[in-house]
């Protein structure tokens, strides 16, 4: 997974809140093997009717190739599956704005590469409103933690970890290996001043 630093593209809104991760990718598509990739599937029984033709009425059905989406509060709730991320890493989305997210997707999204950027409750309806049903040319900087979108600038939060694993394109286990060095000094110093907890070598 590469990483990247910024992003430019065009931003869609979602106003919707809470929209969870069964909504996000329903569970009868996660046996489709994610080399067949998930794009389609992204929001599948919100954008379609009960024909499975895609709604009109839907700003992500009616433009093609946005890669920010603006939702409202709670984005990713409800249960811990990874493939809802990959639904829209799949689909093309770089990054996620929204006053709030559910942890365990917003750990998923960071370690796929996807931003999940918080910004306050009123700067997200007032993107949302200039959003409407169209979409905006953005710039998302990860340095910066920053938005330009339409002229106004706005400025997101995410934690350190989290912005260095996304520059990076690192997820959990590259970013624990960074203290290789560190862990291997103390298992040397612990075995010396702690003897007893470890197991006997082997005869």
């Amino acid at each position: 997974m590469g990483g990247w630093t910024q992003h430019n593209g065009q931003a869609i809104a979602l106003p919707l809140a809470n929209v969870d991760t069964d909504q996000l990718i329903p569970a009868r598509f996660m046996s489709v093997p994610r080399a067949d990739g998930y794009g389609n599937f992204l929001l599948h029984d919100l954008r379609r009717d009960a024909q499975g033709t895609l709604r009109s009425d839907l700003p992500l059905n009616a433009h093609s190739g946005a890669s920010v989406l603006v939702a409202g509060r709670n984005f990713g709730s409800g249960s811990s599956r990874e493939a809802a991320v990959y639904a829209l890493v799949d689909a093309g989305f770089h990054a996620v704005i929204a006053p709030s997210f559910g942890d365990i997707f917003a750990s998923n999204a960071v370690n796929n590469g996807l931003l999940p950027a918080r910004i306050e409750d009123a700067a997200c309806e007032a993107l949302l409103a200039q959003l409407g049903a169209g979409m905006l040319p953005v710039t998302v900087d990860l340095h910066a933690s920053t938005i330009a979108i339409n002229g106004t600038i706005l400025t997101f939060a995410l934690e350190e970890s989290w912005r260095i694993k996304l520059i990076n394109g690192w997820d959990d286990i590259d970013l624990t290996q960074q203290y290789t060095p560190d862990i291997s000094r103390y298992k040397d110093n612990r075995s010396q001043t702690a003897s007893w907890a470890w197991p006997a070598a082997a005869d």
